[in-house]
């Protein structure tokens, strides 16, 4: 057993004998007891139920196996792969770069179809396998069925992969909103909006 991951809302827990990982969520001392108690039960139950429906969409994800939600965790298998992050630092394979973000494009348009919102969609929180892409972490998932929100999706992926992929960011972007608004009927729509949430960044900033 060893932390595999620590954030400020949660850890992550390998057995590694068991092939699982268990999600803890960490209680606040800034929050009062009974009101931590709530949220931590809340969302363990909504990010349980988010991971469910989304597989059940025919995306990949871990599959649960145990949830406690007054200890507030959840029990999952344990996808041995590489990162999507670890993946792109490494590899410079054009082709295998446009397939995999053709791929994402699929999935998140298959998400927002459904009105449902990742929350953190970076290349940390895809795991790649036996030539699958599968998604992680629903900490900060939710439904929601605003193109503001949508869009807010998209500018956390946007962000990740101009920091933190520079060198293949163009090819990778532009081939996942190829296939993001070939997917998505509203896509082009969430695009433009994207563009204006962009735009606002820029001039508060100023």
């Amino acid at each position: 057993m060893k932390v595999i991951k620590q954030g400020a809302e949660s850890k992550i827990i390998l057995f590694e004998k068991k092939c699982t990982v268990l999600k803890k969520r960490i209680s606040k001392k800034y929050r009062l007891p009974e009101i931590d108690k709530k949220f931590i039960r809340l969302r363990t139950r909504s990010e349980a139920r988010i991971i469910e429906k989304i597989r059940r969409l025919g995306i990949n994800t871990p599959r649960v196996l145990r949830v406690n939600e007054e200890e507030g965790e959840i029990e999952m298998e344990f996808i041995d792969g590489v990162t999507l992050k670890e993946f792109l630092l490494k590899s410079n394979d054009v082709n295998t770069i446009k397939k995999i973000a053709r791929k994402l494009g699929k999935i998140i348009a298959r998400l927002h179809e459904n009105n449902l919102i990742h929350g953190d969609i970076t290349t940390s929180n895809m795991i790649l396998k036996d030539n699958k892409l599968y998604l992680i972490d629903f900490g900060l998932a939710k439904h929601s069925w605003k193109i503001e929100e949508k869009a807010e999706d998209l500018l956390v992926l946007y962000y990740a992969l101009k920091s933190t992929h520079f060198d293949v960011f163009e090819l990778f972007w532009k081939s996942f909103i190829f296939s993001y608004k070939r997917n998505y009927k509203e896509g082009v729509r969430v695009l433009e909006r994207l563009e204006e949430i962009k735009k606002r960044g820029r001039y508060t900033s100023r």
